[in-house]
This record gives structure tokens, C-alpha cells and sequence, in this order.
């Protein structure tokens, strides 16, 4: 049986987990095609971006599993695992993939909501009389 990679990516409040092994290019997320789960054509790409630059698309075999947050976060979750997964694999694709800045996480997330007001930054309206 093949050697199988794993490794954690997070984003925001989405949370991904992903298994690479070798195969014909097969990416699944949540058991499904990723087609089916990253529906715009952007979302595909953020996801095939580690695989593609360093030509290993359909080498590996994907298999994923993200929950919480919205697609956009999980998207990006998946990717960063992926690249993790990858220097699992062959550590001297690590420059390539720190050259494109695919392995740093994302350290952006949501303000929390202050007291006295509806959201982070958001005010009640202001009544003169």
C-alpha cells in the first residue's frame, strides 16, 4: 500500500484535515467530488494552487475533510494542508511553496462585537432629538 500524508490547515473558523496519497488526481472534500463542494471556478483554483505549482497534480490522490466557516475559509484551509502534506512528502518542495506563500496561515478572523453597539464597528443610529 501507497505512504499516506496527513496534515491540518485552518482559516478563520473553518478547520481542514487532508490524506494524500498517491494516485491519478482525485480530490475529494467531505466524501464528495470537489467539484460538487467548491462550486466557482476561483474556489477550485485556491484549492489546486499547491498541486499545480509544483506539478503534481495528477500524482496525488486528496482526500479532505473541513468543517466550520464558509467556503472561502475552507477553501483555504484545504490548501494550506495540502501544502503541508506535500513537504511531508519531499521536503525540498518547501522552497517553492514558501516562495508562493503557501504556507502561511492566514492570521486574519472575525472582530469580536463590542458592548453598546451591534456588531464590531457598527453603531446604534444616532438620534439628535
Amino acid at each position: 500500500m501507497s505512504e499516506t500524508f496527513t496534515a491540518t490547515g485552518r482559516r478563520k473558523k473553518a478547520v481542514a484535515r487532508v490524506w494524500i496519497t498517491a494516485g491519478t488526481g482525485e480530490i475529494t472534500i467531505n466524501n464528495d467530488p470537489f467539484e460538487e463542494v467548491l462550486t466557482t471556478l476561483t474556489l477550485q483554483g485556491t484549492l489546486l494552487e499547491p498541486l499545480e505549482i509544483t506539478s503534481l497534480k495528477n500524482k496525488f490522490n486528496v482526500k479532505a475533510s473541513s468543517h466550520g466557516g464558509g467556503m472561502n475559509g475552507q477553501a483555504d484551509a484545504i490548501k494550506l494542508a495540502i501544502s503541508r502534506a506535500l513537504i511531508q512528502h519531499d521536503p525540498e518542495l518547501r522552497p517553492v511553496l514558501k516562495a508562493a506563500g503557501l504556507l502561511r496561515r492566514d492570521p486574519r478572523a472575525r472582530e469580536r462585537k463590542k458592548p453598546g453597539q451591534p456588531g464590531a464597528r457598527k453603531r446604534f443610529q444616532f438620534s439628535k432629538r
